[in-house]
């Protein structure tokens, strides 16, 4: 179940389940201050590093079945995320649209690129063989970076390519690529001046 509030570039969603209960505060145009607290230490860091470098102030709070898995919690927080998104960009008008980003971290290089086309889609490739396999900060498994973007992607209606261009060391993988999508997010969520109304040929996004 969720609920939904939005005015202005900002929104609310409260999202509740059996398996979690999660709250997402956005403002698309913040100055990247974030408040997050999920019981996935990891993740903390990595919504962190997603607010500080997009310059969307985010507030997260969750509590989930992490005794079990961390995958509800971290899934559900995601999904919400991208409903705050989409609703804090409401019709879209004057917005850049596209927007990309190359992120070094150390050994570890990521590419991301956004449209906020309304149609959801994820490309994710690169990640170093077993990736997805590495347990990191004791919670996070590396296969759930590539859910968090594609539910990200699929309820903000967003079309995301990720990119993993080199990187050995599986915290730096995963950090990049939330860093990559920030910066990505950043230009694409933007105001343009120069543009008038919606950024399509088709009228709507």
């Amino acid at each position: 179940m969720s609920r939904t509030q939005g005015s202005g570039r900002t929104a609310r969603i409260e999202r509740a389940t059996s398996e979690s209960s999660v709250l997402v505060e956005l403002d698309l145009d913040g100055t990247g201050r974030t408040q997050i607290s999920t019981t996935v230490p990891f993740y903390d860091h990595m919504l962190t590093a997603l607010g500080k470098h997009s310059l969307i102030d985010l507030t997260v709070e969750a509590t989930g079945d992490t005794h079990i898995d961390a995958h509800h919690t971290v899934e559900d927080v995601a999904i919400a995320i991208g409903e705050a998104l989409r609703v804090a960009l409401g019709d879209k008008r004057g917005i850049s649209r596209f927007g990309d980003a190359t992120v070094p971290l150390d050994e570890a290089l990521a590419l991301a690129v956004v449209d906020v086309s309304g149609r959801p889609y994820l490309v994710h490739s690169g990640e170093p063989e077993g990736q997805e396999y590495h347990l990191i900060g004791g919670h996070f498994t590396g296969s759930l970076t590539r859910h968090v973007l594609e539910s990200i992607a699929h309820h903000a209606g967003i079309c995301l390519h990720v990119r993993v261009l080199a990187g050995r060391d599986p915290h730096h993988v995963v950090e990049a690529q939330f860093k990559a999508l920030a910066r990505a997010l950043r230009a694409a969520v933007a105001p343009d001046p120069r543009v008038e109304g919606i950024p399509s040929t088709k009228g709507t996004l």
